[in-house]
């Protein structure tokens, strides 16, 4: 579904990847993992268009994205919740969603997508008419997923979805994230939890300084005391 070849970004003239090449699979949630400062913020912001290649090729359903405009790369088929979250903290909850379906097709299917947002953060019905700066850190990181849901995609893609949040809550999202999965969606996973992201995972991949040095099931990478060690923090 993704391919992504001998990808190079920078910033400025600073190098921040160095030919990353990966693939991801139809309706497959994959995770990359790795140390702080490893790339994978750069990496996830190029595959949503926030971040213009150096060089390389993203591949999409075997359309070359690379040098599309940002905007575009959503009415493509990818959404992103970015670290952080960045929502409209005066702004409602239900105005926050809405946004995610501001596309022509998005908007047709606006109420459907709602519900569909609604059954999986049961917790969000209630506060629909709160501004989302009201509510907790756990309840936020729900209305930011449910903003890129919102957008009907082809591919999700989270970055650090687990930044800041309890233990509870964490188990809580990974759980909806691995739904949204089995529902049919391709999700790509940045997290720096990795226990948590290998065991949501079919695949991941390792990368450190820019570049991607390992890939693999969660048990042959788990099976791998260098990986563990120098890689997974394990």
């Amino acid at each position: 579904m993704l391919e992504v070849r001998d990808l190079q970004v920078s910033y400025g003239a600073a190098p921040a990847l160095w030919g990353v090449s990966f693939d991801l699979r139809p309706h497959e949630l994959l995770c990359t993992v790795g140390p702080n400062g490893a790339g994978k913020t750069t990496l996830i912001n190029t595959l949503a268009g926030v971040l213009r290649a150096r060089s390389g090729r993203i591949l999409l359903e075997g359309r070359d994205i690379t040098a599309l405009p940002a905007h575009r790369f959503c009415e493509a088929g990818i959404a992103l919740v970015p670290e952080g979250r960045r929502l409209f903290t005066t702004m409602s909850v239900r105005e926050n969603l809405e946004i995610g379906s501001l596309l022509p097709a998005a908007k047709a299917r606006r109420a459907d997508s709602l519900a569909a947002v609604l059954a999986l953060f049961p917790a969000l019905e209630a506060k629909l008419e709160q501004t989302a700066g009201e509510l907790s850190g756990g309840q936020q990181q729900m209305v930011a997923i449910g903003r890129a849901l919102m957008a009907r995609p082809k591919l999700l893609l989270l970055d650090e979805p687990s930044l800041g949040l309890s233990p509870l809550i964490v188990s809580e999202m990974f759980s909806a994230i691995a739904r949204v999965h089995r529902e049919g969606t391709a999700v790509l996973l940045v997290e720096q939890n990795v226990g948590t992201a290998l065991r949501v995972a079919e695949r991941a991949y390792v990368l450190e300084e820019g570049r991607m040095v390992a890939d693999g099931t969660p048990d042959e990478l788990m099976a791998r005391d260098e990986i563990r060690r120098a890689y997974l923090g394990i």
